[in-house]
């Protein structure tokens, strides 16, 4: 879906180019009971368990502590500025919640020191920990609601683009193509006579070069602007729109009490990658580069094999039902081996649960045809190679627990890209290469985002941005992610 704004009240155009019916009307336009609902939320999930637990615990002054357990919580909050307008809705991760909740805990660590309080510690943590769930869920509630509601362009900025119509197409069609962020183009302003392909209204125009009167830019920019009702001018910066020409243009709008950003040209870099500094009046940004080693790489090691080790133990009764079903099913052996590429490009032996004829891989070029992937893999949605048991499996991503072997022996990780085989690597490119830099996976954003249903397109975007921006945290949240989608089955035969 693509989804370009119009100044008017009346329905937007619906073709290709121009995205759904709606009139958005700003971050305003957020449902009201975002804020009551997480007020209430994180304060009786405060003080009702811990008033209750401590209650039946016998702990001195139950009451007393579930106020100021609760309190604290709300101030704890406020202080992070989870409340304001910009905040709510907008996070659906919860290790925010966790970094605040651990914040909460010094926080009463430090007030139970100073007035003497004689709580049992561990009955404290119990009582704390409904809060933390709940909070959580709050947070997702709102963020899917928030979600659904800029499907329909509501809880939007109207945004007015100006630059180049290259940089401008560009601006507009990243924008439109997705949904999960909170602008709306209402218009764009190209610099020069170029004709615009995005579909985008164009508002008014700026001469190729910076006008000898700084007031051609802005009053045709203010004019627009007003008329189109805009909340934030984004300004794509190019030869023709740049330095001095820039810097005026961002004085006139901001006088006007207009917001203005500046595309810096960087995609899919994470924010903390980036550092904002200044030398003999330029504006740098300094990217930080993929986190390759240090602390949170050793941490994924000892969470990979830990993992994987504890996984084996815990699911081999799982593992012997699902032998004895494929056995049943079909004739062959139980696991698939395949060999796969690794990190940089190291080849390795993939296990997995088999869920197809024995023969699927002599079969495979008679059914090149029917491939339903775009890109360099191969994929069918039904594919007659696989098996009634194997259709269970892949619905279930059982097929995939045998790579918990991998990932103890090193070759493979947690969460990660998805192995390619050798001769989808024989075809990539230097760009595509790239997502052999790190350890492929069990699960990656990959699996959380659509699985089979992705375009070739889609699935090394999403790779790149999981090989360049990295954390330890990332990858606890994909893991939690991870079960929702295996739930959910989509993209997943």
């Amino acid at each position: 879906m693509r989804r370009v704004g119009i100044p008017n009240s009346g329905p937007i155009d619906t073709s290709p180019a121009r995205g759904r019916t709606a009139t958005p009307r700003g971050l305003s336009d957020k449902a009201r009971w975002y804020l009551p609902a997480a007020l209430v939320t994180d304060a009786m999930g405060i003080a009702l368990p811990v008033g209750a637990v401590f209650d039946a615990t016998f702990q001195p002054h139950p009451v007393l502590c579930a106020v100021t357990a609760a309190a604290a919580w709300l101030i704890v909050q406020t202080a992070r500025r989870r409340y304001t307008q910009r905040a709510l809705g907008e996070s659906r991760s919860g290790l925010s919640v966790v970094y605040d909740w651990m914040v909460l805990l010094g926080v009463l660590a430090v007030v139970r020191a100073l007035l003497g309080e004689q709580s049992e510690p561990s009955v404290a943590l119990l009582a704390l920990t409904p809060g933390l769930l709940l909070t959580t869920a709050c947070r997702k509630l709102t963020y899917r609601h928030l979600l659904a509601s800029r499907r329909e362009a509501h809880a939007v900025r109207r945004i007015l683009v100006i630059g180049e119509p290259s940089a401008a197409d560009y601006v507009v069609d990243q924008l439109a193509a997705r949904t999960d962020h909170e602008y709306v183009v209402v218009g764009a302003i190209p610099v020069g006579l170029a004709n615009l392909e995005c579909g985008a209204p164009v508002a008014a125009r700026l001469e190729s070069l910076a006008p000898a009167r700084p007031s051609a830019d802005s009053g045709a920019v203010l004019t627009a602007a007003r008329e189109l009702g805009a909340d934030l001018v984004l300004v794509a910066p190019g030869p023709r729109m740049a330095g001095e020409r820039l810097r005026q243009l961002s004085w006139a709008v901001h006088d006007a009490g207009i917001p203005l950003a500046v595309l810096p040209g960087l995609t899919d870099v994470a924010v903390r990658r980036v550092e904002l500094t200044s030398a003999a009046g330029l504006t740098l940004l300094h990217i930080s580069p993929p986190l390759r080693r240090g602390v949170q790489v050793g941490l994924k090691e000892v969470l990979d094999r830990a993992g994987a080790g504890v996984g084996l133990l815990l699911l081999s009764p799982l593992f012997g039902l699902i032998a004895a079903a494929i056995r049943l099913g079909s004739k062959g052996p139980v696991f698939y081996q395949q060999i796969r590429h690794g990190v940089d490009c190291v080849p390795f032996t993939m296990w997995k649960f088999r869920t197809m004829v024995t023969d699927a891989d002599d079969r495979k070029p008679e059914l090149a045809s029917a491939n339903e992937s775009d890109g360099l893999m191969f994929k069918m949605r039904r594919d007659p190679r696989v098996t009634r048991i194997g259709r269970i499996l892949r619905r279930c991503s059982l097929d995939e627990l045998p790579q918990l072997i991998n990932v103890l022996r090193g070759e493979m990780s947690l969460v990660g890209p998805r192995p390619p085989l050798p001769e989808e690597v024989a075809r990539y490119d230097e760009i595509a290469l790239r997502r052999l830099s790190v350890k492929p996976g069990l699960t990656g954003l990959w699996q959380v985002s659509g699985r089979s249903d992705l375009s070739w397109d889609e699935t090394l975007q999403l790779d790149l941005r999981y090989v360049d921006n990295w954390t330890f945290t990332s990858d606890v949240d994909v893991m939690a992610r991870t079960f929702r989608a295996v739930v959910d089955g989509r993209g997943a035969y």
